[in-house]
């Protein structure tokens, strides 16, 4: 009787079930990730072929980095839940051993002799009508501990799976990096507005204290400029695209943890990230620049320049116009030249909403040699 006592009090403790289903599925996740990854080396193949190989590989980059993204979420999600259903099942490791227990006793005993009582016929009866009621909430419960020991050995698997594929895509991304690179490199057809005189824009940015001083000497380092002006993005204020997918971490005017303010807005994106025009425009200079890292300073009309500032690598070639979309540099990371590794890979443990962002793009807007808000011409999350 005391094991009947002892069954029905553990199946009161466990009545609590665990804790409730992750709301998301880290399966379908990354099954989704590994189909975008799948579909951006497809992409990688043709592009070679493709009228533009420049612009098909930008293309190819920027789904590889999505996939990526999708991969890391996907781990991350499984990482949690299995995190999760790890720690509930610690915390109740007595109470399930108890019900492991009691179950296999009762499965070991043979059925006539469980359902005997010392007390007699009466006895025997009501320890019949309790182990009636007891067995099936035993079993669902031990149902529910089954359940839950297998998505963790499968959470486990997908892991594993998933950290090869991210592997795998980060491998290809790097492969498709290279091969933009090259084709930028090989591009010929692109119009020049100018050519940059090298002493010129030495002497520039020896005399250069700030951003300010030097964009307004731009002028002094075109040689043979094609006079005239590009079409404008006039009528496109406020709707530009950014040049980076990501998100902005701080605004204009908003200091920054040393508490300096810069009239532009600086962007968290993640490492190896693309960097595109957001319109078609003249690169005005791009290099090393002051303390802003590698910039690249476009025209899209005259009297506008847009700053890009904080890249590890810039294309093009000061005077080139570019067209609208087209990659104008690659964020730095771990698979920066020298670095260890292509890209990023942060264990799974590490993973948080935060990870991915590591890199700060500066985005300034010069409107007739003063700088203005960026959120005047970028489409943002202003009006969120």
């Amino acid at each position: 009787m005391k094991r009947f006592c002892a069954a029905a009090a553990l199946v009161a403790v466990l009545a609590v079930p665990l804790d409730a289903r992750a709301q998301g599925d880290p399966g379908a996740e990354a099954l989704a990730a590994s189909e975008m990854l799948a579909e951006a080396t497809r992409a990688l193949d043709e592009a070679d072929g493709a009228a533009s190989r420049v612009k098909a590989l930008s293309q190819t980059v920027r789904a590889f980095e999505a996939g990526l993204r999708a991969m890391r979420v996907g781990m991350r999600q499984a990482a949690i839940r299995a995190q999760t259903l790890e720690r509930d099942l610690a915390s109740r490791e007595g109470e399930i051993a108890q019900l492991l227990g009691v179950l296999g006793s009762i499965n070991a005993t043979p059925a006539p002799v469980t359902l005997l009582h010392p007390s007699g016929p009466v006895g025997t009866a009501r320890s019949g009508m309790l182990l009636a009621d007891v067995t099936p909430a035993l079993n669902a419960r031990a149902a529910v501990l089954r359940a839950d020991l297998e998505q963790l050995a499968a959470l486990r698997s997908l892991q594993n799976n998933a950290a090869q594929k991210l592997q795998e895509g980060l491998a290809t991304a790097q492969e498709a990096r290279t091969r933009l690179s090259q084709a930028i490199a090989d591009r010929t057809e692109l119009p020049r507005r100018f050519t940059e005189d090298p002493l010129q824009t030495a002497l520039l940015i020896a005399s250069t204290e700030s951003l300010d001083g030097f964009a307004s000497g731009l002028s002094q380092i075109a040689v043979g400029e094609v006079p005239g002006s590009l079409p404008g993005i006039e009528s496109r204020k406020g709707e530009l695209p950014l040049p980076v997918e990501g998100r902005i971490l701080r605004r204009a005017g908003e200091a920054d943890a040393a508490g300096i303010t810069r009239p532009g807005i600086v962007m968290a994106a993640p490492p190896r990230a693309l960097v595109t025009t957001p319109a078609a425009a003249t690169l005005r200079y791009r290099g090393p620049l002051l303390d802003y890292g590698n910039v690249a300073i476009l025209e899209p009309q005259s009297g506008i320049l847009l700053v890009f500032a904080g890249m590890d690598v810039v294309y093009g070639e000061t005077g080139q116009v570019l067209p609208g979309g087209s990659p104008v540099g690659l964020m730095g990371g771990l698979g920066a030249p020298g670095g260890a590794a292509d890209d990023e890979i942060v264990p799974a443990e590490l993973l948080d909403a935060a990870t991915e962002w590591t890199q700060t793009l500066y985005i300034e807007v010069r409107q007739d040699d003063t700088a203005v808000d960026p959120a005047l011409w970028f489409k943002t999350d202003k009006d969120e």
